[in-house]
């Protein structure tokens, strides 16, 4: 709960300082307009038992009323503000914790998305994110405010009967006892169902996301898909109705027990206002004061229950907040070279996690400048998997990796992938236009013009985005307005577009050419001779047939 508290406060205390003021000002305003209403009563009752047109008491009467009225349009114009604030922090603390999580995404290691429980934290966190801090917020506000609402309650009740507030404190446990348990249900469902919401998740993806569209309807897969999805989320539903058929049972039988307490109440009540030992005003101030005391308890006993719950799940948050990196850079790294001569793999052994076989087993590779190394081989024999180790995307079990003959975990991360340029076989499109898909090779100088004309005309992407509606402005894909779509080979010359715009001395090349046409290919062994003087470049490709 500190976390979260200290997540608020850090996130916009002048909102969370506010939102207390108007919620304790929300909470005693009627009080003061309870008691307000009790002297207009007894003032009304006394006009009516002596003399009606007595000008002193018409005029107190009325000064009651407009008293009563102005509490009341205080009450709104506060609640208002409040209101507005609200809107205000829940929109901050949203967005601030969802930086938190992308930032806490983005730093962690690759192998996390090789773990399906990393997944299930991950989800956990993104469902709970969005609104549990907020809501822990408005709880304990509303657990303050009603706290101090009762505080002056039961100084009223406590005039008439000790009795009164003893069963209204009575009255209210067994709806706390059922709402901390209804809490502790929900909280198991959702965290034994992770999978499945995730499954859920996945096939509405592949009924309704255009990177599977052609696939699904070329091979008539909607049906299976869908029939899929509707028997997982049938489950679920089963499982939360009776949940909830559980839960509503218990919630009557502390309603009765509610409406009993009050009927005693007003016993206790209606004695002494008979017998007159009680003004009118004061029985409609005390009965009142109970069933909003009722209403305060059941607030309070609502925030508590809330910050219970919401403290379970906030902890999916936290739970994934608390991963940290295993690749990280030294706390003195080494300079990288300003011209680096070779690269070198010894003896480097790597497995995925979670698999038994390595993919890559006591390997050695030298790749010297101004040449190009090929390595070829079969699928699955570990070809990518070396541009990632040396990317440092993840870090070998066995064995090293050396530039200039230092180990790469010498390097800063951020410095060592700066200085390498890659394409990947499964090159990215970004939903951005083709000038920045391009410039993305170095965001830090993305207005380098003759950098980008190299680019694009080593790439061949020239002929690419002439074709576009606007140019190096046409927003690529067609997830958004004005986008225009490439096929697989004007993807894969804009991504090498990409890669080619750094000034990185190290080149790696992973299958660059698959979707390229006889002429593409050419013009890339051209600019591989043309580049290959000033850089280290490893080039990956399948074996080729003799």
């Amino acid at each position: 709960m500190r976390q979260a508290f200290r997540l608020i406060w850090q996130c916009d205390r002048r909102g969370f300082l506010l939102k207390l003021f108007y919620t304790i000002c929300t909470s005693l305003l009627p009080l003061v307009n309870l008691y307000v209403l009790k002297l207009l009563v007894d003032g009304v009752t006394t006009a009516v038992a002596t003399d009606i047109h007595d000008t002193l008491l018409q005029q107190s009467i009325l000064n009651y009323v407009l008293l009563f009225c102005a509490i009341m349009l205080l009450t709104r114009w506060i609640g208002t503000l409040n209101t507005v604030n609200n809107d205000i922090l829940t929109q901050r603390l949203t967005d601030y914790i969802n930086n938190i999580i992308q930032t806490q995404s983005v730093q962690l290691d690759l192998s996390y998305y090789d773990n399906p429980d990393y997944h299930d934290t991950f989800h956990r966190a993104q469902q709970e994110a969005a609104f549990r801090p907020i809501r822990i917020l408005e709880n304990m506000v509303a657990v303050v405010g009603s706290a101090a609402a009762l505080t002056g309650i039961a100084a009223m009740l406590l005039v008439a009967s000790w009795q009164v507030v003893a069963v209204m404190l009575v009255a209210v446990l067994p709806s706390f006892a059922v709402r901390l348990y209804k809490s502790r249900r929900i909280y198991r469902f959702r965290r034994e169902t992770t999978q499945d919401l995730r499954r859920t998740n996945y096939y509405g993806q592949l009924l309704t996301n255009r990177t599977f569209a052609k696939e699904v309807r070329a091979f008539g897969l909607a049906d299976h898909f869908r029939r899929l999805y509707v028997e997982i989320r049938a489950r679920l539903v089963r499982q939360l109705l009776a949940i909830s058929r559980r839960m509503a049972l218990f919630d009557a039988l502390t309603a009765l027990f509610e409406t009993a307490a009050m009927a005693l109440v007003l016993i206790f009540l209606i004695r002494p206002a008979i017998s007159g030992a009680m003004t009118i005003g004061s029985f409609v101030m005390l009965f009142e004061a109970f069933r909003r005391g009722q209403g305060y308890l059941g607030s309070l006993v609502g925030g508590v229950s809330g910050l219970y719950e919401h403290k379970l799940f906030i902890n999916n948050l936290f739970e994934f907040l608390e991963l940290k990196p295993s690749i990280l850079s030294p706390a003195e790294p080494v300079p990288f070279p300003d011209r680096v001569e070779n690269i070198s793999f010894d003896d480097v052994t790597f497995s995925y996690p979670g698999m038994k076989q390595p993919v890559l087993s006591h390997f050695s590779l030298t790749a010297k400048r101004g040449a190009v190394t090929l390595i070829e081989g079969e699928n699955g024999r570990g070809k990518t998997t070396m541009l990632k180790l040396l990317l440092r995307l993840y870090d070998p079990q066995e064995g090293s990796i050396r530039i200039n003959d230092i180990d790469i975990r010498r390097f800063d991360v951020g410095e060592l992938r700066h200085n390498i340029s890659v394409i990947f076989q499964d090159y990215v499109q970004f939903c951005f236009t083709a000038r920045e898909n391009i410039t993305f090779g170095d965001i830090k100088c993305a207005d380098d013009a003759r950098r980008l004309a190299e680019a694009m005309q080593m790439a061949d992407a020239e002929t690419v985005v002439s074709q576009l509606g606007k140019g190096l402005d046409t927003p690529l894909g067609r997830q958004f307005d004005g986008g225009e779509e490439l096929s697989m080979g004007q993807g894969q010359r804009i991504a090498l577009a990409r890669q080619l715009y750094s000034n990185a001395q190290i080149l790696l090349f992973d299958e660059p050419t698959a979707w390229m046409d006889p002429d593409a290919r050419n013009r890339f062994s051209q600019t591989l001779t043309t580049l290959t003087p000033d850089h280290i470049i490893l080039l990956v490709q399948h074996t080729m047939e003799s």
